[in-house]
């Protein structure tokens, strides 16, 4: 059994909290550091955490019989790939699947919307890790009308549905919001300017979307209000710092692991006779 931290559960810290039955995203400063008491622990706190993420996701595998689905959700340049980077970076990849949803090929296009996700859930003893996900078609598809409102209004029920059948047959949901400021966004930005090493992640039309910025933020509070559930809550993470965002989602990873407590399979093994049989 690993042990979790005595402090206050991170989870109950971050997951999305609803006021007068809605979530805002403007309840939640970017800035701000949760749970976590000095800045400058971030890193080395996430590090020793490592280890026994290690273990769990080891043990996860070793089980084979449940998984888990990571679901990272961010505007542009908001840490997804720094995320899976920084705190998925050192499991087995044997045991992890990521899938980067783009826009939907014509394939994908004439089937439901869940079609693609459903082909990409994790397999028993995976971790999978969606960078963007169907929640793509209740935000970009609300902020630009890309289908009727009642559409988009329908989804969210069919999502909590899809959800709750994932959750029954096994696979724990762990879904973050990625959130950033404006400001933050635009010096993320600048950086990839003026970095030529990462003018290859710069893509003119990111300069385009921010003037929908209010326009994604309503999404994304009707998103969560309407599907952050018990089988599958949202856990918004201010991550303008990007240490304290790799800290707080390794932990609540970690400590999701550590109540679903996978265990190694036993075996029967002949041991005696198996070590004899090695000495020949």
């Amino acid at each position: 059994m690993v042990a979790k931290d005595k402090t206050k559960d991170i989870r109950d810290l971050l997951r999305a909290e609803l006021r007068d039955g809605r979530f805002r995203m403007v309840d939640v400063d970017p800035d701000s550091t949760p749970g976590l008491k000095k800045r400058k622990d971030a890193r080395k706190e996430m590090e020793q955490a490592h280890g026994t993420l290690f273990e769990l996701q080891e043990r996860l595998f070793a089980e084979n019989k449940r998984s888990v689905l990571v679901v990272l959700q961010a505007m542009d340049t908001g840490g997804k790939d720094g995320t899976i980077t920084h705190v998925m970076g050192d499991l087995n990849p044997q045991g992890v699947h990521i899938t980067s949803f783009k826009q939907p090929t014509p394939e994908e296009k004439r089937h439901g919307f869940l079609w693609r996700i459903r082909r990409s859930l994790p397999e028993p003893g995976v971790v999978g890790i969606f960078n963007r996900s169907h929640y793509e078609d209740v935000l970009i598809a609300r902020v630009h009308a890309l289908a009727d409102l009642k559409v988009i209004e329908r989804r969210y029920r069919q999502i909590n549905e899809f959800e709750k059948e994932v959750v029954k047959s096994g696979t724990t949901i762990i879904k973050f919001c990625l959130h950033i400021s404006y400001d933050e966004q635009r010096s993320r930005l600048l950086d990839r300017l003026r970095d030529p090493d990462k003018h290859w992640k710069f893509h003119e039309t990111d300069i385009d979307e921010r003037r929908y910025w209010d326009d994604y933020m309503s999404a994304y509070g009707i998103a969560i209000t309407n599907c952050s559930t018990n089988w599958a809550p949202w856990y918004v993470i201010p991550a303008n710092d990007k240490d304290y965002r790799n800290w707080a989602v390794a932990k609540i990873v970690r400590d999701t692991l550590a109540d679903m407590d996978p265990q190694y399979p036993k075996p029967k093994l002949n041991i005696p006779r198996l070590l004899k049989r090695l000495k020949d």
